[in-house]
């Protein structure tokens, strides 16, 4: 690619963001346990009460942010920006409205642009845990923030 994108990689130790509604919240701690084998091996991040749920009902070390609609959304949009977080699991809830809708829009923005895969739901989810790309390595092409920024200071 040109100097317009940058190479980052996702390490073979992934750090993934566990994140759910609380309709999705059964379902999220159902499908740690479902891959706790795989899990257990990452380094695990989550918002508020699912952390705390999935650390109590599974065992597993969650590292755990703010609440959702107490920003915990924006707490792991920013680690994506700062590189931390490279992989993220989102049963989010379609069918009930959220009054931190446009902090979850957000993160998945993010996401977008920083080029993070992202599961909305179990099946996508249980396709990536299950990717050949768990237990490797992956490079991937994100925008080269700092070019844009300096032409975009250059052109004011």
């Amino acid at each position: 690619m040109d100097d317009a994108y940058m190479t980052f990689t996702i390490k073979k130790k992934k750090n993934i963001a566990l994140i759910a509604h609380d309709n999705e919240k059964p379902k999220i701690i159902q499908w740690c346990m479902d891959h706790s084998e795989v899990l257990k091996h990452h380094n695990l991040y989550g918002t508020g009460t699912t952390a705390r749920l999935i650390a109590d009902k599974t065992g597993l070390r969650v590292k755990g942010y703010n609440s959702g609609p107490l920003g915990g959304d924006q707490q792991i949009g920013a680690k994506i920006v700062e590189g931390v977080i490279d992989f993220v699991v989102f049963f989010s809830d379609p069918l009930t409205a959220q009054p931190h809708d446009p902090d979850v829009k957000a993160l998945m923005r993010i996401a977008q642009v920083y080029d993070i895969p992202m599961a909305v739901n179990r099946a996508t989810a249980d396709f990536m845990i299950t990717s050949m790309y768990m237990d490797t390595e992956y490079d991937h092409e994100v925008i080269n923030f700092k070019k844009n920024i300096r032409e975009r200071a250059e052109s004011m």
